[in-house]
């Protein structure tokens, strides 16, 4: 009994020490933030619209006879697209060339009683009165012949009418009007509309700037930043909806002469090249313009940004892995995975990127350090979008 009370007495202190010692710190994903030359994006909502547009109108009326075109199909400026029933025009032009005739006539029967009456006043054989009568005879006739060559101008205009052309080149819609209905020419309101035709290549890009964003690319204009949605000729980035990223480009061209006193807006324009008729009048776009000028920034990955009622932070572990929390200011999302820190962090600084909820500042933890890497690198310099 004596010797099992012994061994009982070795075995409780051992016992009590195992379990009075520490547990071992936890393990976590630490890494350094991506430095990299980013640039800030403003991203807008575009819409497509064609740098030609016209309403096909008649410019007389008549019937519809002929429809030299399928809907919907690629026309060039000259091609013709209607007929209206000719003969009405025909009939005028040879009217009018018959009046314009007669009028030559009348003329030269007045040229030869001038031309004898000459030599008859020299002689005083005819009165001044005669011989002036004559000569306004002469001027009325080439005057009606003025008249006559008019009438036949428009005659002739009228006639061309009768076969309506396309004025542009680029994409007709349906038509409006079968052959054989009446069709009136007028004004927009009276004239009969028979379809449209949108150039397709290329095309302009519409998107609204706000105030604020104008100001800030103004600001950047005063300080020698050229490039910036401030000026004509800046580039323009797109991507369609169905699109990754943005990648289609364009050339600022238009600002309008000043803001929307209700939207707090300003209208740009982007003139953009649709070399394989991608881009159709009335699709939208993504926008997006250069919003500051490439500078350096820090990238972390969102699993090692934490927050709370109050603030954003990162929880930064020191060489003797020790835990010290930062509160960060925060920039925009860098194509969707990173996320700009724009304050509390240095470059040289080991953030917990995985482990997070294990650790408490002012504790340790085991750090076992990690290389952050993008996923798809992008070019430099990055793109970071902020809406």
């Amino acid at each position: 009994m004596a010797i099992g009370l012994a061994g009982c007495d070795q075995g409780a202190p051992q016992a009590q020490a195992q379990t009075k010692a520490p547990p071992p710190p936890p393990t976590v994903s630490v890494s350094r933030p991506i430095q990299q030359e980013i640039i800030d994006w403003d991203e807008y909502t575009g819409r497509f619209d064609a740098v030609e547009f016209v309403e096909i109108r008649a410019r007389v009326s008549g019937y519809l006879t002929e429809i030299a075109f399928k809907d919907g199909q690629d026309v060039k400026k000259g091609d013709k697209l209607f007929s209206i029933d000719a003969r009405p025009f025909e009939r005028a032009l040879e009217q009018a060339q018959a009046e314009l005739f007669a009028a030559k006539t009348k003329v030269e029967n007045a040229n030869l009683d001038v031309d004898r009456g000459r030599p008859l006043i020299e002689k005083k054989v005819i009165s001044d009165k005669v011989f002036d009568d004559r000569m306004n005879l002469l001027r009325d006739a080439n005057a009606a012949v003025r008249v006559a060559e008019a009438k036949v101008r428009s005659a002739e205009l009228d006639l061309s009418f009768a076969e309506i052309k396309a004025p542009i080149s680029g994409r007709i819609s349906r038509t409006l009007v079968t052959p054989g209905n009446w069709i009136s020419a007028g004004n927009v309101s009276g004239a009969t509309l028979l379809t449209t035709i949108v150039s397709q290549n290329p095309v302009y890009l519409y998107f609204d700037l706000s105030e604020n964003n104008y100001i800030k690319y103004k600001r950047l204009a005063e300080r020698g930043i050229a490039g910036n949605a401030s000026e004509i000729g800046a580039s323009i980035q797109i991507g369609l909806q169905d699109e990754k990223g943005f990648p289609h480009r364009a050339t600022l061209n238009f600002l309008d002469n000043r803001l929307d006193q209700g939207t707090g807006t300003l209208r740009a324009r982007a003139l953009v090249q649709n070399d394989n008729r991608l881009f159709s009048p009335g699709m939208f776009a993504r926008v997006r313009v250069a919003g500051s000028p490439a500078y350096a920034g820090l990238l972390l990955p969102e699993s090692a940004i934490g927050t709370d009622q109050i603030s954003r932070f990162v929880l930064v572990v020191a060489e003797d892995g020790t835990v010290e929390r930062r509160n960060v200011t925060l920039g925009p999302y860098i194509d969707g995975r990173l996320r700009t820190v724009r304050e509390g962090v240095k470059a040289d600084d080991w953030v917990i990127t995985n482990g997070l909820q294990r650790a408490r500042p002012g504790n340790k933890v085991a750090p076992k350090q990690v290389n952050l890497t993008l996923s798809e690198a992008p070019s430099p310099p990055a793109t970071v979008t902020t809406k």
